[in-house]
């Protein structure tokens, strides 16, 4: 049993600050200015979002005290999170919500990883489809033009996340592979949906898909900005794996060679277990873009979680408390991003990799 770890010296301490901070005159002056400048910041938004706060109070009473106005937020918080989705099925969506953040907060750990944790996850878009749409007994049929919010958000992420990463690896495969065509097509798709911005893939998917469908025939908008944001994640994680390939020895290539290995049972066996493994910061970072990246469908009129916040605003008993309601989905974005991040280094501990 190892021996917990010992308390730092305060000597240690005092010289790392000196060194670090006051080692000279011009050093210590800065140090000075910037510490009293972000301690009068700090004291300003303490007394705006707690001292002078309205925690339970009418609109007209959270103006005449000045500070932060989080009744606006108690007030608004279901149309925020759960957008124009009926009232009465929200624990559709609160169970989505539990589900998700119940398998994010197992998978980081090695006792929990399973085939029963890997068919969770691959179950977990069916399941935020079949909650939120419904029309099976029990489970009443809700119309797309009604998702909003919090799940809307989640489910284009996790169903973002889930299909980009399987397309991101046959894309890394089919650049780095011998066939001259595949090749070329996958290089080709990768520079060109990596040198635009993901509006215009929504844009594209928005206006100019539906021309391309037979007449009577439509799909759903929230689709469409599903497929554009899978295509255009699944390029970015096309080069993150690609950038995992490249990092394994050429002698990996040539022991499974040696050995008699197909294509497929080299990159299945050998190959690709230690390339994802490499690339899992990457990987992680570029999950955590695909999931800001679903605020942009609003531009489309999708009432997803920055939407719904928009919305809130126009209320006209509770106008100018426009910074709560930023202040209150940007926790919620940080609070998933910064999990996910964690998440992943926590899997790289338990994988041994710095």
């Amino acid at each position: 049993m190892s021996a917990p770890p010992a308390a730092p010296d305060p000597a240690s301490v005092v010289r790392w600050t000196r060194a670090r901070f006051f080692r000279s005159w011009p050093s210590a002056l800065a140090t000075l200015a910037v510490g009293l400048l972000a301690l009068k910041a700090l004291a300003a938004v303490l007394d705006w979002a707690v001292l002078s706060a309205s925690w339970d109070a009418t609109a007209q009473e959270c103006r005449e005290r000045g500070g932060a106005c989080w009744a606006f937020v108690r007030e608004k918080a279901r149309f925020i999170l759960f957008g124009y989705y009926p009232r009465e099925e929200h624990w559709r969506a609160a169970v989505l919500i539990l589900a998700f953040c119940a398998l994010f907060a197992v998978s980081p750990f090695r006792r929990f990883w399973s085939r029963r944790l890997l068919y969770a996850w691959a179950l977990l878009p069916f399941l935020s489809v079949l909650l939120m749409w419904g029309g099976v007994p029990g489970i009443p049929r809700v119309g797309m033009e009604q998702f909003g919010g919090l799940p809307l958000t989640l489910t284009l992420a996790i169903v973002g996340i889930g299909l980009s990463y399987p397309l991101g690896v046959l894309l890394a495969l089919g650049r780095t592979g011998d066939l001259p065509v595949v090749r070329l097509l996958c290089t080709v798709y990768i520079e060109f949906i990596r040198g635009v911005p993901l509006i215009s893939i929504l844009f594209m998917a928005f206006l100019l898909f539906p021309l391309f469908l037979p007449q009577g025939v439509t799909v759903h908008k929230i689709l469409r900005a599903q497929a554009a944001i899978v295509l255009f994640s699944g390029a970015y994680m096309a080069e993150v794996v690609r950038g995992g390939l490249q990092g394994i020895p050429k002698g990996q290539y040539e022991a499974a060679s040696a050995l008699g290995l197909s294509y497929v049972q080299t990159m299945g066996l050998v190959i690709l277990p230690q390339a994802l493994k490499i690339v899992i910061p990457p990987t992680v970072n570029t999950f955590i873009s695909l999931f800001k990246d679903t605020s942009l469908v609003f531009i489309i009129s999708l009432t997803d979680l920055m939407l719904t916040t928009k919305l809130s605003f126009t209320d006209s008993e509770w106008l100018g408390f426009t910074m709560e309601g930023y202040v209150f989905i940007a926790a919620v974005y940080f609070a998933f991003c910064f999990f996910m991040g964690r998440a992943s280094l926590r899997i790289e501990r338990e994988l041994d990799r710095g």
